[in-house]
């Protein structure tokens, strides 16, 4: 799994939970914005401290961890139905 650049999870901050490297912005927050049909426009007038690139690049990274999980999960899958 490649390095991070936008999502960072530290016990000292937040608790732990990622959120945008150098902010105290969960990621959670970001997933339930995007859930209610929020743009990332409108997501990053809420942070306009936040560059809307960094927080382009929190998303895709989730989405790319999302992704590696279900492929990693069909493999596991299919490799228990091959036994």
């Amino acid at each position: 799994m490649k390095k991070k650049a936008y999502i960072l999870s530290k016990s000292d901050i937040m608790g732990g939970a990622p959120c945008i490297a150098g902010t105290r912005i969960p990621i959670a927050v970001i997933v339930q914005r995007l859930k209610e049909g929020c743009t990332v426009e409108s997501i990053h007038d809420g942070y306009p401290w936040v560059p809307l690139k960094t927080i382009e690049g929190a998303i895709s990274e989730l989405v790319e961890d999302l992704s590696q999980s279900r492929n990693d999960s069909e493999i596991l899958q299919t490799q228990a139905i091959a036994g």
